[in-house]
């Protein structure tokens, strides 16, 4: 797969177009591929949720744009909050496995890769938190 300038132009559109303002891109080989590597346009005003993976760390890479990424504590207060961008000398962040956390479109056009272990599972009640 070759992922061009049309590709993630695309994502973009189909992100603001989304009641949600993000959309994923799955770069799997297949669906029955047990890992999770997927790009994520976001736009700003997207809500994530605090949340947290019991099974695996993630992986998050900034393509296009910037993101905040904030980290929680078990209280649901806010101990750690990040800003990457695209093109800056890290660009990069892993959020440990079981870690509260969750990101922020900065900007228009915000693209990021994720990657995760194991088979997709939606996350549970318990594995979301409500913030103070």
């Amino acid at each position: 797969m070759i992922i061009d300038s049309q590709l993630l132009d695309n994502l973009t559109i189909e992100a603001r177009r989304s009641p949600r303002l993000r959309m994923n891109y799955d770069l799997r080989n297949s669906s029955s591929d047990k890992s999770q590597r997927m790009m994520n346009a976001l736009e700003p005003g997207t809500e994530i949720p605090v949340h947290r993976h019991t099974q695996s760390s993630e992986t998050v890479v900034v393509i296009r744009g910037s993101i905040r990424q904030n980290f929680y504590d078990d209280d649901g207060f806010l101990t750690e909050s990040v800003i990457y961008r695209a093109g800056d000398p890290v660009s990069i962040c892993v959020v440990p496995v079981n870690t509260w956390h969750n990101s922020e479109s900065l900007e228009p056009g915000t693209i990021i890769f994720e990657a995760k272990d194991g088979a997709y599972e939606p996350l549970g009640a318990s594995d979301i938190l409500v913030v103070k």
